[in-house]
Protein backbone atom coordinates (compact mmCIF):
# COMPACT_ATOMS: atom_id res chain seq x y z
CA UNK A 1 0.00 0.00 0.00
CA UNK A 2 1.10 3.55 -1.10
CA UNK A 3 0.48 4.72 2.62
CA UNK A 4 2.98 2.56 4.18
CA UNK A 5 5.58 4.85 2.75
CA UNK A 6 4.25 7.93 4.52
CA UNK A 7 4.44 6.10 8.08
CA UNK A 8 7.61 8.75 8.95
CA UNK A 9 5.51 11.59 8.05
CA UNK A 10 2.73 10.68 9.94
CA UNK A 11 4.34 10.09 13.24
CA UNK A 12 5.56 13.29 12.89
CA UNK A 13 2.45 14.33 12.24
CA UNK A 14 1.36 12.85 15.75
CA UNK A 15 3.83 13.87 17.52
CA UNK A 16 3.66 17.48 16.23
CA UNK A 17 -0.01 16.99 17.54
CA UNK A 18 0.68 16.15 20.70
CA UNK A 19 3.29 18.92 21.22
CA UNK A 20 1.91 22.09 20.05
CA UNK A 21 0.66 24.27 22.42
CA UNK A 22 -0.84 27.64 22.80
CA UNK A 23 -3.62 27.55 19.62
CA UNK A 24 -2.64 29.10 16.44
CA UNK A 25 0.00 32.08 17.27
CA UNK A 26 2.45 28.74 18.45
CA UNK A 27 1.44 26.46 16.13
CA UNK A 28 2.95 28.09 12.83
CA UNK A 29 6.47 27.84 14.80
CA UNK A 30 6.26 24.51 15.21
CA UNK A 31 5.30 23.57 11.94
CA UNK A 32 8.29 25.41 11.09
CA UNK A 33 10.56 23.51 13.32
CA UNK A 34 8.85 20.16 12.71
CA UNK A 35 7.98 19.96 9.05
CA UNK A 36 10.72 22.40 6.92
CA UNK A 37 13.71 22.16 9.52
CA UNK A 38 14.08 18.65 10.97
CA UNK A 39 11.99 16.70 8.21
CA UNK A 40 11.99 19.32 5.58
CA UNK A 41 8.60 18.00 3.83
CA UNK A 42 8.03 21.04 2.52
CA UNK A 43 9.95 24.20 1.96
CA UNK A 44 9.73 27.57 4.34
CA UNK A 45 8.65 29.15 1.49
CA UNK A 46 5.41 26.72 0.82
CA UNK A 47 4.72 27.06 4.53
CA UNK A 48 4.31 30.23 4.52
CA UNK A 49 2.02 30.09 1.13
CA UNK A 50 -0.22 27.51 3.11
CA UNK A 51 -0.87 29.45 5.93
CA UNK A 52 -1.61 32.57 3.80
CA UNK A 53 -3.94 31.03 1.71
CA UNK A 54 -5.82 29.63 4.63
CA UNK A 55 -6.23 32.71 6.36
CA UNK A 56 -8.30 33.51 3.53
CA UNK A 57 -10.63 30.94 4.04
CA UNK A 58 -13.54 29.81 7.25
CA UNK A 59 -12.31 26.97 9.49
CA UNK A 60 -9.79 26.14 11.54
CA UNK A 61 -6.19 27.39 9.69
CA UNK A 62 -3.76 25.35 11.33
CA UNK A 63 -5.88 22.39 10.34
CA UNK A 64 -6.03 23.61 7.16
CA UNK A 65 -2.45 24.25 7.14
CA UNK A 66 -1.30 20.82 8.15
CA UNK A 67 -4.22 18.81 5.87
CA UNK A 68 -2.22 20.69 2.80
CA UNK A 69 1.06 19.50 3.73
CA UNK A 70 -0.30 15.74 3.81
CA UNK A 71 -1.91 16.99 0.22
CA UNK A 72 1.49 17.60 -1.16
CA UNK A 73 2.82 14.46 0.12
CA UNK A 74 -0.11 12.27 -0.80
CA UNK A 75 -2.78 13.70 -2.47
CA UNK A 76 -6.46 13.50 -0.80
CA UNK A 77 -5.97 10.15 1.41
CA UNK A 78 -3.09 11.35 2.91
CA UNK A 79 -4.64 14.80 3.89
CA UNK A 80 -7.71 13.24 5.59
CA UNK A 81 -5.57 10.71 7.63
CA UNK A 82 -3.12 13.73 7.93
CA UNK A 83 -5.96 15.43 9.82
CA UNK A 84 -7.66 12.77 11.48
CA UNK A 85 -3.88 12.27 13.53
CA UNK A 86 -4.16 16.05 13.95
CA UNK A 87 -7.37 16.69 15.71
CA UNK A 88 -7.95 12.96 17.58
CA UNK A 89 -6.02 13.28 20.62
CA UNK A 90 -6.77 17.03 21.40
CA UNK A 91 -10.31 15.95 20.45
CA UNK A 92 -10.38 12.94 22.60
CA UNK A 93 -8.91 14.74 25.76
CA UNK A 94 -11.46 17.57 25.31
CA UNK A 95 -14.28 15.03 25.46
CA UNK A 96 -13.05 13.28 28.20
CA UNK A 97 -12.81 16.55 29.92
CA UNK A 98 -16.69 16.91 29.40
CA UNK A 99 -17.49 13.62 31.36
CA UNK A 100 -14.74 15.09 34.22
CA UNK A 101 -16.14 18.63 34.33
CA UNK A 102 -18.19 17.89 37.61
CA UNK A 103 -14.76 16.49 39.41
CA UNK A 104 -12.88 20.25 38.57
CA UNK A 105 -15.30 22.39 37.99
CA UNK A 106 -13.45 25.47 37.55
CA UNK A 107 -10.02 24.49 38.33
CA UNK A 108 -8.03 26.84 36.46
CA UNK A 109 -5.22 24.14 35.13
CA UNK A 110 -3.10 27.55 33.39
CA UNK A 111 -1.74 27.94 37.01
CA UNK A 112 -0.65 24.68 37.43
CA UNK A 113 1.84 22.63 35.22
CA UNK A 114 0.90 24.69 32.04
CA UNK A 115 1.88 27.99 33.47
CA UNK A 116 4.70 28.52 30.79
CA UNK A 117 2.78 26.41 28.00
CA UNK A 118 1.61 30.26 27.41
CA UNK A 119 5.49 32.29 27.56
CA UNK A 120 6.44 29.02 25.38
CA UNK A 121 3.70 30.16 22.61
CA UNK A 122 5.13 33.38 22.49
CA UNK A 123 8.65 32.41 21.62
CA UNK A 124 7.53 30.01 18.98
CA UNK A 125 5.57 32.52 17.60
CA UNK A 126 8.82 35.03 17.90
CA UNK A 127 10.94 32.26 16.31
CA UNK A 128 8.59 31.83 13.40
CA UNK A 129 8.40 36.03 12.76
CA UNK A 130 11.70 36.53 12.24
CA UNK A 131 12.42 33.43 9.91
CA UNK A 132 9.54 34.28 7.84
CA UNK A 133 10.36 37.91 7.67
CA UNK A 134 13.67 37.37 6.10
CA UNK A 135 11.53 34.97 3.46
CA UNK A 136 8.99 36.93 2.84
CA UNK A 137 9.57 40.81 3.34
CA UNK A 138 12.26 41.95 0.67
CA UNK A 139 11.87 45.05 -0.47
CA UNK A 140 10.52 48.38 0.52
CA UNK A 141 6.93 47.92 -0.21
CA UNK A 142 6.97 44.39 1.53
CA UNK A 143 8.01 46.15 4.32
CA UNK A 144 5.24 49.24 4.53
CA UNK A 145 2.87 46.45 4.01
CA UNK A 146 4.19 44.31 6.86
CA UNK A 147 3.88 47.30 9.22
CA UNK A 148 0.89 48.59 8.17
CA UNK A 149 -1.03 45.15 8.93
CA UNK A 150 1.10 44.61 11.84
CA UNK A 151 0.17 47.92 13.30
CA UNK A 152 -3.77 47.34 12.28
CA UNK A 153 -4.03 43.09 13.47
CA UNK A 154 -2.60 44.81 16.91
CA UNK A 155 -5.07 46.73 17.28
CA UNK A 156 -7.93 45.01 16.11
CA UNK A 157 -6.92 41.37 17.01
CA UNK A 158 -10.07 40.15 18.36
CA UNK A 159 -12.16 41.27 15.00
CA UNK A 160 -12.04 38.14 12.87
CA UNK A 161 -13.02 40.00 9.66
CA UNK A 162 -9.22 41.92 9.93
CA UNK A 163 -7.43 38.86 8.67
CA UNK A 164 -9.01 37.63 5.21
CA UNK A 165 -9.75 41.97 4.84
CA UNK A 166 -5.81 42.48 5.16
CA UNK A 167 -4.89 39.22 3.69
CA UNK A 168 -6.52 40.79 0.12
CA UNK A 169 -5.53 44.57 0.71
CA UNK A 170 -2.01 43.03 0.77
CA UNK A 171 -2.68 40.73 -2.17
CA UNK A 172 -3.76 43.79 -4.89
CA UNK A 173 -1.12 46.61 -3.53
CA UNK A 174 1.55 43.85 -5.01
CA UNK A 175 -0.64 42.45 -7.81
CA UNK A 176 0.44 45.33 -10.07
CA UNK A 177 4.20 45.37 -9.66
CA UNK A 178 6.84 44.21 -12.30
CA UNK A 179 7.86 40.74 -10.57
CA UNK A 180 8.44 38.04 -12.85
CA UNK A 181 7.65 35.11 -12.91
CA UNK A 182 10.22 32.17 -11.96
CA UNK A 183 10.75 28.94 -14.21
CA UNK A 184 9.71 26.57 -11.30
CA UNK A 185 6.09 28.52 -11.42
CA UNK A 186 5.31 26.60 -14.74
CA UNK A 187 4.79 23.47 -12.53
CA UNK A 188 1.08 22.03 -13.71
CA UNK A 189 -0.97 22.76 -10.84
CA UNK A 190 -3.53 19.76 -9.47
CA UNK A 191 -7.02 18.81 -10.45
CA UNK A 192 -9.98 20.61 -9.53
CA UNK A 193 -12.12 18.32 -7.64
CA UNK A 194 -15.81 19.91 -7.59
CA UNK A 195 -17.13 17.06 -5.35
CA UNK A 196 -16.01 18.80 -2.36
CA UNK A 197 -18.10 22.36 -2.78
CA UNK A 198 -20.81 20.19 -4.06
CA UNK A 199 -20.82 17.88 -1.00
CA UNK A 200 -20.14 21.35 1.58
CA UNK A 201 -23.16 22.77 -0.16
CA UNK A 202 -25.18 19.96 0.49
CA UNK A 203 -24.49 18.95 4.16
CA UNK A 204 -25.33 22.69 4.80
CA UNK A 205 -28.90 22.80 3.89
CA UNK A 206 -29.30 19.12 5.04
CA UNK A 207 -28.33 20.19 8.18
CA UNK A 208 -29.60 23.26 8.29
CA UNK A 209 -33.19 21.39 7.12
CA UNK A 210 -33.45 18.36 9.96
CA UNK A 211 -32.24 21.10 12.27
CA UNK A 212 -35.17 22.52 11.62
CA UNK A 213 -37.68 19.90 11.24
CA UNK A 214 -36.32 18.22 14.52
CA UNK A 215 -37.24 21.14 16.54
CA UNK A 216 -40.55 21.42 15.07
CA UNK A 217 -41.49 18.36 14.99
CA UNK A 218 -39.56 17.94 18.85
CA UNK A 219 -37.91 14.57 17.90
CA UNK A 220 -36.63 12.63 20.75
CA UNK A 221 -33.39 13.36 19.70
CA UNK A 222 -33.05 16.49 17.89
CA UNK A 223 -30.57 18.13 20.22
CA UNK A 224 -28.44 15.57 18.04
CA UNK A 225 -29.37 17.40 15.23
CA UNK A 226 -29.36 20.92 16.48
CA UNK A 227 -25.54 20.31 17.30
CA UNK A 228 -24.69 19.09 14.22
CA UNK A 229 -26.42 22.20 12.66
CA UNK A 230 -24.66 24.78 15.07
CA UNK A 231 -21.30 23.02 14.84
CA UNK A 232 -21.08 23.00 11.11
CA UNK A 233 -22.26 26.28 10.54
CA UNK A 234 -19.85 27.10 13.06
CA UNK A 235 -16.77 25.57 11.12
CA UNK A 236 -18.17 26.95 7.52
CA UNK A 237 -18.07 30.77 8.83
CA UNK A 238 -15.86 31.60 11.41
CA UNK A 239 -12.89 33.01 10.85
CA UNK A 240 -10.06 33.60 13.39
CA UNK A 241 -9.90 30.11 15.08
CA UNK A 242 -10.91 29.02 18.70
CA UNK A 243 -10.85 32.59 20.10
CA UNK A 244 -14.14 33.83 17.98
CA UNK A 245 -15.51 30.26 18.35
CA UNK A 246 -15.90 30.98 21.65
CA UNK A 247 -18.41 34.26 21.83
CA UNK A 248 -19.99 32.07 19.06
CA UNK A 249 -20.67 29.12 21.33
CA UNK A 250 -21.41 31.87 24.03
CA UNK A 251 -24.13 33.48 21.66
CA UNK A 252 -25.85 29.98 20.80
CA UNK A 253 -26.26 28.46 24.18
CA UNK A 254 -25.99 30.86 26.56
CA UNK A 255 -27.45 34.06 25.32
CA UNK A 256 -30.07 33.18 22.82
CA UNK A 257 -31.86 30.40 25.17
CA UNK A 258 -32.18 33.57 27.63
CA UNK A 259 -34.23 35.84 25.18
CA UNK A 260 -37.87 35.65 26.31
CA UNK A 261 -39.28 34.56 22.74
CA UNK A 262 -36.48 32.22 21.72
CA UNK A 263 -37.11 29.93 24.86
CA UNK A 264 -40.60 30.43 24.19
CA UNK A 265 -40.28 29.09 20.89
CA UNK A 266 -37.69 26.38 21.09
CA UNK A 267 -37.67 25.67 25.05
CA UNK A 268 -36.26 22.01 24.39
CA UNK A 269 -33.44 23.65 22.81
CA UNK A 270 -29.47 23.08 23.88
CA UNK A 271 -28.49 25.64 26.89
CA UNK A 272 -25.47 25.26 28.00
CA UNK A 273 -23.69 27.45 31.89
CA UNK A 274 -21.42 30.02 30.92
CA UNK A 275 -19.30 28.98 33.22
CA UNK A 276 -19.06 25.19 31.60
CA UNK A 277 -18.21 27.19 28.04
CA UNK A 278 -15.31 28.99 30.04
CA UNK A 279 -13.97 26.10 31.25
CA UNK A 280 -13.75 24.06 28.74
CA UNK A 281 -12.10 27.08 27.04
CA UNK A 282 -9.54 27.62 29.33
CA UNK A 283 -8.72 23.65 29.13
CA UNK A 284 -8.20 23.90 25.95
CA UNK A 285 -5.72 26.59 26.47
CA UNK A 286 -3.90 24.24 28.09
CA UNK A 287 -3.49 21.33 25.76
CA UNK A 288 -1.48 20.76 22.71
CA UNK A 289 -3.78 20.83 19.17
CA UNK A 290 -6.09 22.71 17.34
CA UNK A 291 -8.33 25.16 19.22
CA UNK A 292 -11.15 23.89 17.81
CA UNK A 293 -11.20 20.88 19.60
CA UNK A 294 -13.08 23.03 22.41
CA UNK A 295 -16.25 21.83 20.46
CA UNK A 296 -15.59 18.19 21.22
CA UNK A 297 -16.13 19.44 25.21
CA UNK A 298 -19.00 21.51 24.31
CA UNK A 299 -20.67 19.11 22.25
CA UNK A 300 -20.16 16.43 25.36
CA UNK A 301 -21.82 19.13 27.62
CA UNK A 302 -24.91 20.07 25.58
CA UNK A 303 -26.09 16.01 25.72
CA UNK A 304 -24.96 15.73 29.07
CA UNK A 305 -28.08 15.45 30.53
CA UNK A 306 -29.15 12.72 27.28
CA UNK A 307 -27.06 10.14 29.30
CA UNK A 308 -23.19 8.73 28.93
CA UNK A 309 -23.63 6.86 25.43
CA UNK A 310 -25.23 10.27 24.02
CA UNK A 311 -22.89 12.73 26.10
CA UNK A 312 -20.02 10.28 23.72
CA UNK A 313 -22.63 10.89 20.61
CA UNK A 314 -22.40 14.60 21.58
CA UNK A 315 -18.50 15.05 21.44
CA UNK A 316 -18.60 12.99 18.28
CA UNK A 317 -20.89 14.88 16.39
CA UNK A 318 -19.38 18.28 17.41
CA UNK A 319 -15.98 16.91 16.39
CA UNK A 320 -16.84 15.95 13.11
CA UNK A 321 -19.83 19.00 12.14
CA UNK A 322 -16.68 21.65 13.18
CA UNK A 323 -13.49 20.23 11.21
CA UNK A 324 -15.96 18.96 8.40
CA UNK A 325 -16.07 22.51 6.33
CA UNK A 326 -12.71 23.61 6.91
CA UNK A 327 -11.51 20.09 5.37
CA UNK A 328 -13.71 20.23 2.30
CA UNK A 329 -13.20 23.90 1.78
CA UNK A 330 -9.48 23.65 1.75
CA UNK A 331 -9.66 20.50 -0.38
CA UNK A 332 -11.79 22.52 -2.93
CA UNK A 333 -9.98 26.01 -2.88
CA UNK A 334 -6.45 25.12 -2.65
CA UNK A 335 -6.43 23.37 -6.54
CA UNK A 336 -8.27 26.25 -7.57
CA UNK A 337 -5.73 28.56 -5.92
CA UNK A 338 -3.13 26.37 -7.47
CA UNK A 339 -4.71 27.26 -11.14
CA UNK A 340 -4.73 31.30 -10.44
CA UNK A 341 -1.55 31.29 -9.57
CA UNK A 342 -0.38 30.40 -13.34
CA UNK A 343 -1.71 34.61 -14.33
CA UNK A 344 0.92 37.02 -12.93
CA UNK A 345 -1.71 39.22 -11.40
CA UNK A 346 -2.28 36.47 -8.47
CA UNK A 347 1.42 35.26 -8.72
CA UNK A 348 2.57 38.96 -7.95
CA UNK A 349 -0.12 39.31 -5.33
CA UNK A 350 1.29 36.28 -3.68
CA UNK A 351 4.45 38.62 -2.33
CA UNK A 352 1.40 40.95 -0.19
CA UNK A 353 -0.32 37.80 1.10
CA UNK A 354 2.75 36.81 2.33
CA UNK A 355 4.23 40.56 3.67
CA UNK A 356 1.37 40.80 5.65
CA UNK A 357 0.91 37.07 7.28
CA UNK A 358 5.04 38.24 8.84
CA UNK A 359 3.15 41.41 9.90
CA UNK A 360 -0.21 39.46 11.66
CA UNK A 361 2.71 37.04 13.13
CA UNK A 362 4.61 40.24 14.66
CA UNK A 363 1.36 41.39 15.56
CA UNK A 364 0.22 38.58 17.27
CA UNK A 365 3.51 38.27 19.28
CA UNK A 366 3.34 41.65 20.52
CA UNK A 367 -0.26 41.06 21.73
CA UNK A 368 0.42 37.95 23.84
CA UNK A 369 3.69 40.11 24.96
CA UNK A 370 1.10 42.70 25.85
CA UNK A 371 -0.16 40.50 28.86
CA UNK A 372 3.09 39.19 29.92
CA UNK A 373 3.99 40.97 33.17
CA UNK A 374 7.12 42.58 32.64
CA UNK A 375 7.10 44.96 35.05
CA UNK A 376 6.53 42.71 38.17
CA UNK A 377 9.86 42.02 39.28
CA UNK A 378 9.15 38.55 40.82
CA UNK A 379 10.41 34.69 40.20
CA UNK A 380 6.71 34.27 38.18
CA UNK A 381 7.68 36.93 35.57
CA UNK A 382 11.56 36.36 35.55
CA UNK A 383 10.60 32.93 34.56
CA UNK A 384 7.93 33.68 32.07
CA UNK A 385 10.55 36.38 30.38
CA UNK A 386 13.18 33.73 30.23
CA UNK A 387 11.05 30.65 29.07
CA UNK A 388 9.87 33.30 25.85
CA UNK A 389 13.46 34.36 25.57
CA UNK A 390 14.89 30.98 25.69
CA UNK A 391 12.40 29.44 23.48
CA UNK A 392 12.89 31.58 20.28
CA UNK A 393 17.09 31.37 20.98
CA UNK A 394 16.56 27.88 21.10
CA UNK A 395 14.88 27.65 18.10
CA UNK A 396 16.79 29.41 16.30
CA UNK A 397 20.71 28.60 17.34
CA UNK A 398 20.21 24.86 18.08
CA UNK A 399 18.69 21.64 17.34
CA UNK A 400 16.46 20.48 20.04
CA UNK A 401 13.46 19.16 18.76
CA UNK A 402 9.89 21.15 20.07
CA UNK A 403 8.91 18.26 22.13
CA UNK A 404 11.60 18.68 24.23
CA UNK A 405 11.47 22.17 24.74
CA UNK A 406 7.81 21.36 25.84
CA UNK A 407 8.39 19.02 28.12
CA UNK A 408 10.99 21.41 29.53
CA UNK A 409 8.35 23.96 29.85
CA UNK A 410 5.93 21.71 31.50
CA UNK A 411 8.87 20.94 34.13
CA UNK A 412 9.04 24.40 34.88
CA UNK A 413 5.68 24.88 36.01
CA UNK A 414 6.00 21.64 38.10
CA UNK A 415 8.78 22.85 39.59
CA UNK A 416 7.47 26.19 39.95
Amino acid sequence: MKLFRHIPFLKSVFLYSITAFGGPQGHFGMMLKTFVNKRRYVTEEELIEYNSFCQLLPGASSSQTVTLIGYKRGGVPLAVITLLIWILPASILMGAFSFLLTLFPQKNLTTGLFKFVQPMAIGFLAYAAIRSFSISVTNFITQIIMLVAMIVTFFLFKTPWIFPVLIVGGGIATSMSSKRFPAKENIRPRQIRWTNIWLFGIIFIIAGVLSETSRKQDWPQRKAFNLFENFYRFGSFVFGGGDVLLPMMLDQYVERPSVPNVAKRNPNGIKIAKSDILTGYGIMRAIPGPTFSVASFTGGIALKENGAKMQALGCAIATIAIFLPSALLVLFFFPVWQYLKRFVFVFRALEGINAVVVGIMWAATLYLLNSTPFFHLNIQSVLTIAVIISTALILKYTKIPAPVIVLGCLLLGWIF
